[in-house]
């Protein structure tokens, strides 16, 4: 589902033109933005109604405008209920709201407003309503949304007819409750604080992905994440697993845009300091060139693109005793590992497997080779348009890991041999990433391809990988390397078909068939022992390879395949050309057979 809890970064400006036409408007009719100047910040008591704009994107029913009560008054915000989602609760849960409002406001008083403050520094303080606090809005919305910014309320309803014109966040109602409210809190402060900082302060707009990490950030910094269980930070930990190889530049509000964010910039924290975060958000430049300026201004000699590739190998291995750089310092971090793709390579004979991938600029990808015995070689090819940086690691039977990096030419590609694999070699893992974007990132930002070849030989000879591309991949020009990666797709997908069905015989769970087997059969284990079989034939057989334990159309369709494949030994008997989809006796015999072998 895809994540809403964001500020939403100047949608309400889109059309507005750039900041200098917004200068001559403001120009034109200065006599009447002289009365609005004028006004005063009004008071506000409890029980207070006012009626506010509010998103319908992310509102829970879409509505575009709402009637809000002051609930709750701190020295630095005004909490804002929606009223008709106030007036439907019932006593108890009015109490339960109001109990959870008071602590809210607690947090944000003692350690969000404090903490955050001061690492990052203020909001427009009075701002645009002449008013030192900020307002927090709280009403129902989409599911799982946590709350979002709007920076058209920083500008006046002249500049911006939606505008609330005030220094305001909001939340999601249905989290009021919710632990993870106070985290929600602090994300959506954050991005009030870079709006001032960079818009307001700097007459710049920092980048969706770099502001949306200092605000991902947020909760770590106050402390809310220490708590591991059911903290904001186990939440995005959980996402990130499920899609590690997400761009972190590439800003698209999805979950898995915050999962892998958030890890990276829990990294660059660890390792550098939060004063990194904050002198890149107290800069005119933003994005990459921001954090490079700050990493500098800091002392330290590494930059962003040695950072993510760092960061890259950190959550694979995890482990200091690689290096210091190769690990999180964060102790509810120090067990994180990704799982990379897997690669299996038969034990026995030669064999090369060859994949065509897409990836987008700052996007981690792993591949790990295993199986095989011999010198593995692996030769990669990157799209020459783009800069690639490709570390590899080596597993020896110890378990220990060592590092290295492909050296790549101009035309981005390169090879590495490594002997011993199955004797002295456990595996190997390539992390292959494009660093060639630095700015102006988009939503979505293009795809770029690559292609990989693993081969095992015995070491008596070198298999050549190129001899597939009937022309040496040393004599191929640019435009040539871009045809072959496109045509070699398809021997990808049938090799990568190949690996999913090389099960060995001693993988399936029954050794013997005894009884007929047939259509209409479920939940039963001698199906599960038939699928299992099926499975470890060849990929044409059974390409589902499904083992559920359900004898419907597709094992009577990969049973008939078998039949027909071996049909001498199973339909001739009977005087049939055609597979029947019943495993009888001479199809059992024909599975027993193959199954002593």
């Amino acid at each position: 589902m895809k994540r809403l809890n964001s500020r939403i970064y100047n949608h309400t400006l889109a059309n507005q033109g750039s900041r200098a036409k917004r200068e001559v408007l403001i120009f034109v009719i200065s006599l009447v933005l002289f009365i609005a100047i004028g006004v005063e910040a009004q008071a506000v008591s409890l029980g207070d109604t006012r009626s506010f704009n509010i998103d319908p994107s992310y509102d829970a029913t879409a509505r575009e405008q709402i009637t809000a009560i002051v609930k709750k008054i701190t020295r630095q915000a005004y909490f804002y209920c929606d009223k008709d989602w106030w007036n439907d609760l019932d006593y108890e849960q009015q109490a339960k709201a109001g109990r959870a409002l008071d602590l809210l406001g607690g947090e944000f008083e003692n350690k969000i407003y404090y903490t955050l403050t001061t690492n990052f520094g203020f909001e427009e303080k009075p701002g645009i309503d002449k008013d030192d606090r900020i307002t927090v809005l709280i009403h129902p919305m989409k599911e799982e949304a946590g709350g979002y910014f709007n920076s058209g309320d920083e500008y006046s309803k002249l500049e911006n007819p939606n505008s609330n014109e005030r220094e305001m966040v909001y939340l999601n109602a249905d989290y009021i409750t919710d632990s993870l409210a106070k985290s929600f809190l602090a994300h959506e402060f954050v991005h009030l604080i870079t709006f001032n900082q960079k818009d307001k302060i700097r007459d710049v707009q920092e980048e969706i992905w770099l502001n949306e990490a200092r605000a991902e950030y947020a909760p770590t910094l106050v402390g809310y994440d220490a708590d591991y269980q059911g903290s904001n930070l186990q939440r995005r930990v959980s996402v990130f697993l499920e899609n590690p190889s997400d761009s972190i530049t590439e800003w698209q509000n999805e979950k898995a845009d915050y999962g892998a964010l958030n890890l990276f910039i829990q990294y660059l924290v660890d390792h550098y300091g939060i004063e990194v975060l904050d002198d890149s958000l107290k800069s005119k430049e933003v994005g990459i060139e921001s954090l490079n300026k700050a990493l500098k201004k800091n002392g330290f000699e590494e930059d962003f693109s040695q950072i993510f590739t760092d960061w890259t190998i950190t959550v694979l291995v995890n482990d200091c005793s690689l290096g210091e750089k190769y690990c999180y310092k964060n102790e509810n971090l120090k067990n994180l590992t990704i799982i990379p793709s897997l690669n299996f390579l038969p034990i026995k004979g030669k064999s090369t497997l060859g994949v065509s991938r897409v990836t987008k600029n700052w996007a981690g990808n792993w591949f790990k080779f295993f199986g095989g015995k011999g010198t593995l070689k692996i030769e990669f090819i990157g799209n020459p348009e783009n800069l690639f940086k490709v570390p590899y690691l080596v597993k020896d039977l110890s378990g220990k890991y060592s590092l290295n990096f492909f050296q790549l030419n101009d035309l981005q590609r390169g090879e590495i041999l490594v002997s011993g694999l199955g004797s002295e070699i456990n595996s190997v893992i390539i992390i292959p990433t494009i660093q060639t974007k630095i700015s102006g990132f988009l939503n979505p930002e293009p795809s770029f391809s690559f292609f990989w070849s693993a081969s095992i030989t015995d070491g008596s000879e070198e298999e050549n990988f190129s001899k597939y591309l009937n022309k040496p991949i040393s004599e191929m020009s640019k435009d040539e390397i871009l045809i072959k990666i496109s045509e070699i797709e398809d021997l990808s997908n049938q090799l990568k078909a190949q690996l999913s069905f090389l099960n060995n015989p001693e993988e399936i769970s029954c050794q013997k068939f005894d009884e007929n087997l047939y259509y209409g059969l479920r939940e039963d284990n001698r199906v599960k022992c038939l699928q299992e079989f099926l499975k470890s034939q060849e990929p044409e057989i059974y390409p589902e390879g499904l083992v559920t334990g359900n004898f419907l159309s597709l094992t009577k369709t990969a049973v008939i395949r078998f039949q027909e494949k071996y049909a001498e030994d199973v339909l001739a008997p009977w005087e049939l050309t055609k597979g029947t989809g019943l495993v009888g006796s001479t199809t059992r015999a024909k599975i027993n057979e193959i199954l002593e072998r």
